[in-house]
């Protein structure tokens, strides 16, 4: 599946459409072959690649590999040799310089399932609905962007699920469950979580809503057994007053859901 993510990269398509042409596939953040529990968001940031400029991470700054780092002109020079390069990039992520601004929250919130990003047993990983940095951020594409990129890599997440022993998806953000029914091709039961909701001086409070359901199937993918898939509307990054009491709600109906489903 790599090889065939990396061989796409060529294809001028992509390109046309937003992705960071020299960047190399993100199939996950962390072991996946490990992990019980995965969380979902849209797609990698630019910022796995590039610093606040724009210019390329290198040296101890990198995260993960580019044309650049693998000495290569372009992607249809990739050896087997460099598929692993590719693959150990990812399930090193957060042993060596992680996106700590990004997942360090997340983790927080995943906590109460006894499963981490960071710890060494590695039993948390975080996957992507699409697997290609793009240079500019998810909302900014236009709809018509969104729609060609997931057609083009939208089965990536049926695959990897498939193949892992992963049993809860959670998901990050209105958008993220939105897209996954999508592709899914299944409706979440969402439910009002009164402590989710975050305050605002002049506004109507903004209301917090709990995703859950089962899926078996994705993108044409039959995953062989059921997926527990939990979800919150606030992307808790950068939802605009996430509070400490809402993000401690959220993980404690995380945890108690989950065990149904994680030992």
């Amino acid at each position: 599946m790599l090889s065939d993510l990396v061989k796409r990269l060529d294809d001028s398509a992509l390109t046309r459409i937003g992705v960071i042409p020299w960047s190399a596939p993100v199939p996950c953040f962390g072991n996946l072959p490990s992990s019980q529990i995965a969380t979902l968001g849209l797609n990698p940031s630019n910022r796995e690649f590039v610093d606040g400029v724009g210019h390329e991470l290198d040296g101890p700054h990198r995260r993960f590999h580019t044309l650049k780092s693998l000495g290569l002109a372009r992607w249809s020079e990739v050896t087997t040799r460099h598929l692993r390069l590719i693959l150990e990039a990812c399930r090193a992520y957060f042993l060596r310089n992680p996106y700590d601004a990004w997942f360090k929250t997340l983790d927080q919130v995943i906590s109460g399932t006894k499963a981490s990003y960071y710890e060494p047993s590695t039993t948390a990983c975080h996957l992507d609905l699409i697997p290609y940095a793009t240079a500019r951020k998810w909302t900014e594409l236009t709809s018509r962007e969104r729609s060609s990129l997931l057609a083009l890599a939208g089965d990536t997440l049926g695959l990897l699920l498939r193949d892992s022993p992963v049993r809860v998806l959670i998901l990050n953000g209105s958008s993220v469950a939105q897209h996954l029914q999508q592709i899914a091709g299944i409706r979440l039961d969402r439910q009002r979580m009164i402590d989710w909701s975050l305050p605002r001086r002049k506004q109507s409070h903004v209301v917090g809503f709990a995703y859950r359901g089962t899926v078996r199937h994705l993108a044409g993918v039959t995953l062989r057994r059921e997926v527990m898939v939990l979800g919150f509307n606030h992307n808790i990054q950068s939802s605009f007053g996430v509070t400490t009491q809402v993000r401690a709600a959220i993980r404690r109906w995380i945890a108690r859901v989950a065990a149904d489903a994680v030992p």
